[in-house]
């Protein structure tokens, strides 16, 4: 065999390989087992990722502060605090305004977009500008958190692996639920409350299918992590001897107060957003660093995630009119700079709203009765139902909740915490999730539907017809003959260079041919058939590739005006390969009530 050749054969046995692979993940169990190695692969991939993150962090951060912390602001002047935010802001402005266009989107509510809108493919270029931009917005001081750009970059590295494993979209979608699970991990430490968050506030649904890789990959990165960095907590909760039966009601209580602070958080979030929007984005980046330098000119401890600070409100370092003081001050320098566009997260500073309001809470309850809970619980409540109520993600507070403590004795307060500031945010206030409102903000119609949801978890492959038959325009009455000898249900006819093609039901071409009572062979062969003018039902169809979800095929038959598609190969080659059909009774079928 010439070297051509067996190139060749290599290549064809490398594409049959990767096609039948395609169609076992396009289903919901059959591809499990490849998911959940994909799983274990996107979280190292993941946990590495974040540990880069975190490393040049901390190295950037021995050149800023003297004491090498990135959670040591403090020990700068304040004309230096100011000016760090101010320039931090404007070099950040600088970059994304490089960035035009799709570009510059970054971020959870960037990922949340790719998911709903293009299938979980994250862009390279936007990971790369996440990073760098972060690492920027972090070191300058700016009130935001790490967990964002972590999410992002996570994600994106579970896009990237499916895109060079060229596994089908419902799995893409996975492996970026992994990529999401991992980072969350190995940035909070908390592998559970990974899983959980990326469950149910970023691809927003649970699924079997799902839990296992995802499962794996947080796993994995969390392992990795605390290999290389260590098994510290970056929150770390004291232990208190709890007796909060009869302070339910007041648990309760405070988590009505921080529903409100979550409300207005929000909503002033999304006022800055719209308020500024036409502003050039430079302009915006600027202003939030003269609004936060300004305000961390007076309490430093504002800035950068301040994990630091929520330490010293867990111990009860800090008296009443200190915690509401940064209370204030952080939910003001937070929404101005993720409404203005800062480029990193916001689940480390809702974490510190809440440990700030819930300390507040705690201590003012306690002027009226000594015997409660000490502040220090309240704040760690308050961490956990500001999260909830901001992302409306109640499992994946309480997760974290308990994570975070190791004590179970947690659970009933949290409950009653986390489910009331949740519902007060939601119920009175009518506020979702800040993703969903900064996305509504874009302009990004939000769109989860149940059965958006089933739809896209299925691969065309797994319930394509493969009983099909492919045939010229023009062919004998023998040649018809011997394509109904196979049984398809259609044929389908070849319309090369052609977007569209047409199908038509094998049964309208076995009547046609018995109608002619035709029985010469030698007649059968000299007689032909035009099959685009025979009295048949024919259908418009169009291709789909064979990576594609249900979803996709429901869209592109609205799209399209049709009821039938053809589906192809992915790429290269097997583009030009036709392996079923699927039509509009498939993906009603497959949509249960």
């Amino acid at each position: 065999m010439t070297q051509p050749k067996l190139f060749q054969f290599i290549s064809d046995g490398y594409a049959r390989f990767l096609e039948a692979q395609q169609v076992r993940m396009s289903s919901n169990f059959d591809g499990l087992p490849l998911l959940a190695i994909l799983g274990l692969i996107c979280g190292l991939f993941s946990g590495a990722i974040i540990i880069l993150f975190r490393v040049i962090m901390d190295g950037g951060a021995s050149f800023i502060i003297p004491s090498s912390s990135l959670e040591g602001f403090e020990e700068l002047s304040p004309s230096l605090r100011f000016g760090l935010c101010v320039a931090g802001g404007l070099v950040v402005g600088f970059l994304l305004h490089i960035f035009r266009g799709q570009s510059k989107n970054v971020g959870v509510v960037h990922v949340i977009e790719r998911l709903e809108y293009h299938q979980g493919y994250l862009p390279f270029k936007n990971a790369i500008l996440q990073f760098v931009t972060a690492i920027i917005s972090l070191l300058s001081g700016h009130s935001v958190g790490r967990e964002g750009p972590s999410v992002h970059l996570g994600a994106t590295s579970g896009s990237i692996l499916g895109r060079i494993l060229q596994v089908p979209n419902n799995s893409v979608r996975i492996l970026v639920g992994c990529g999401v699970a991992a980072a969350i991990s190995a940035a909070f430490n908390t592998p559970l409350a990974g899983v959980i968050f990326a469950m149910e506030v970023v691809i927003m649904e649970y699924s079997v299918i799902g839990f296992t890789p995802v499962i794996i990959a947080a796993v994995s990165s969390t392992t990795l992590t605390r290999i290389l960095l260590g098994n510290e907590l970056t929150i770390i909760a004291p232990t208190y001897d709890i007796n909060f039966l009869f302070e339910i009601p007041l648990v309760a209580l405070m988590g009505a107060v921080i529903g409100c602070i979550a409300a207005f958080f929000i909503q002033a979030t999304v006022f800055t957003s719209s308020l500024f929007t036409k502003k050039a984005i430079w302009k915006r980046t600027l202003l939030a660093g003269i609004i936060t330098g300004t305000i961390a000119m007076l309490l430093p401890e504002i800035m950068g995630t301040g994990y630091d600070t929520v330490n010293h409100v867990l111990l009860t370092k800090i008296g009443l009119t200190g915690v509401l003081l940064l209370t204030i001050a952080k939910v003001l320098t937070t929404s101005t700079a993720i409404g203005l566009g800062i480029p990193a997260g916001l689940i480390g500073p809702t974490l510190f709203i809440g440990a700030v309001a819930g300390s507040a809470f705690g201590l003012f309850a306690a002027e009226f009765n000594h015997g409660i809970a000490g502040a220090g619980f309240y704040a760690m409540l308050g961490m956990a139902a500001m999260m909830a109520a901001t992302l409306q993600a109640p499992l994946a507070a309480l997760i974290y909740l308990l994570e975070l403590t190791s004590n179970q004795a947690i659970i009933l307060p949290g409950m009653a915490a986390v489910i009331t500031a949740s519902l007060v945010t939601r119920v009175v206030f009518r506020k979702s999730s800040i993703y969903r409102h900064l996305m509504l903000a874009r302009g990004l119609d939000y769109r989860n539907s149940p059965r958006a949801k089933t739809l896209r978890r299925i691969g065309v492959a797994s319930v394509m017809q493969r009983d099909f038959a492919q045939a010229k325009k023009q062919i004998s009455y023998l040649e018809a003959e011997e394509i109904l000898k196979l049984e398809p249900r259609w044929v389908l006819l070849n319309l090369e260079n052609k977007k569209q093609t047409s199908l038509l039901p094998a049964t309208d071409l076995a009547t046609y041919l018995s109608e002619q009572e035709i029985d010469d062979d030698s007649e059968k062969t000299d007689v032909t058939l035009d099959l685009v003018t025979i009295p048949a039902k024919r259908l418009d169809a169009v291709a789909i590739p064979i990576i594609a979800t249900l979803q996709e095929a429901h869209e592109k038959m609205q799209t399209n005006d049709c009821s039938v598609l053809y589906v192809t190969g992915a790429h290269g080659r097997s583009k030009r390969r036709i392996y079923g059909i699927i039509t509009r009774e498939h993906i009603d079928s497959s949509y249960q009530f």
